[in-house]
């Protein structure tokens, strides 16, 4: 899908690609990628770098045109993991600013028109563009921590009674993303300070939004990885909760399948084809059932006085 807005922010939607604009590429089909890179004259090496899904942050300055490359987070409900990140990659010319994404994102969204409606100020500078893009990831990353986290508690509540290994499995899903995310996050610090050492920043606003996209980057990375600390022990933990919760399940059976023996036991000796006192006696039967019930019983008060009922 390609979205071609007059200006940053997405306000104002044209046919055809205009000075200043701003070009929105999400999900590119086959038939889009050439486009780009024929009538957009974007180097296939930069298109082929933004849709590679491992491809790492990193900051390009040649003499007509630049390129920046951050990864963002998004949501994959149909995939193992339920949040990884993918690069977003801008592309500066001198004419237009490009922004493309190879999946669908919460940063610039294809089914808004804008992203940053909520600004009273059109954007008109590229390099308060890409601060404000990076906030927004700073900001997404934060609202993913926090689902991440309440996930978290819930499989902790059902590892307390488990004794399968499903929901270590959840448990373990869910380290991946933080994983995802740190390594993410930590990249885009470095393509941050970049950015500042370039010297492109040359206004008091986009300083300001620079300080503020580092802050919710740094803030995003300390509660990840104060999440993965606490998750890498709960995995240790919770692995030795299933691993006791088994063994006890295994001791009750054990001691149901001990209950059970005393009466068949008493059954198998008077059942012997032996001669006894009680081979004529009419209440021989409702005795040793008595007596077997009576060994049963109190073999349920001894354990249970040693505690293992």
């Amino acid at each position: 899908m390609i979205k071609i807005f007059k200006t940053f922010g997405g306000y104002t939607e044209v046919p055809e690609i205009e000075n200043g604009c701003w070009i929105n590429v999400i999900q590119p089909t086959g038939e889009e990628i050439v486009k780009l890179s024929e009538e957009f004259q974007i180097p296939k090496d930069a298109i082929q770098d933004i849709l590679d899904p491992d491809e790492r942050p990193r900051v390009e300055f040649e003499d007509d045109w630049s390129l920046i490359i951050m990864r963002i987070p998004v949501e994959t409900p149909n995939n193992n993991v339920p949040f990884q990140t993918v690069p977003l990659g801008i592309f500066l010319s001198d004419s237009y600013t490009l922004t493309l994404c190879l999946q669908n994102n919460e940063i610039l969204p294809a089914e808004r028109t804008s992203p940053f409606r909520e600004h009273y100020k059109e954007i008109t500078d590229n390099i308060n563009f890409i601060l404000r893009l990076f906030l927004r990831s700073g900001n997404t990353y934060l609202r993913y921590l926090k689902r991440i986290n309440q996930q978290t508690s819930l499989i902790e509540k059902e590892l307390e009674k488990s004794i399968k290994n499903s929901e270590l499995s959840r448990l373990l899903k869910m380290e991946k993303c933080l994983v995802y995310f740190i390594t993410s996050i930590k990249a885009n610090e470095i393509v941050l300070s970049k950015l500042r050492k370039a010297k492109k920043i040359t206004t008091e606003i986009n300083e300001d939004l620079m300080e503020d996209a580092m802050i919710e980057n740094k803030q995003a990375l300390e509660m990840a990885q104060i999440y993965s600390d606490i998750q890498s022990g709960m995995m240790d933990a919770f692995a030795s909760v299933i691993s006791n919760n088994l063994n006890v399940v295994m001791k009750q059976l054990t001691l149901i399948s001990i209950i059970l023996m005393i009466p068949t036991l008493t059954a198998s000796v008077f059942g012997m084809n032996v001669p006894n006192f009680m081979e004529h006696a009419s209440w021989a039967m409702p005795a040793i059932i008595i007596s077997s019930l009576l060994l049963s019983v109190t073999g349920v008060l001894l354990f249970r006085k040693r505690h293992w009922f």
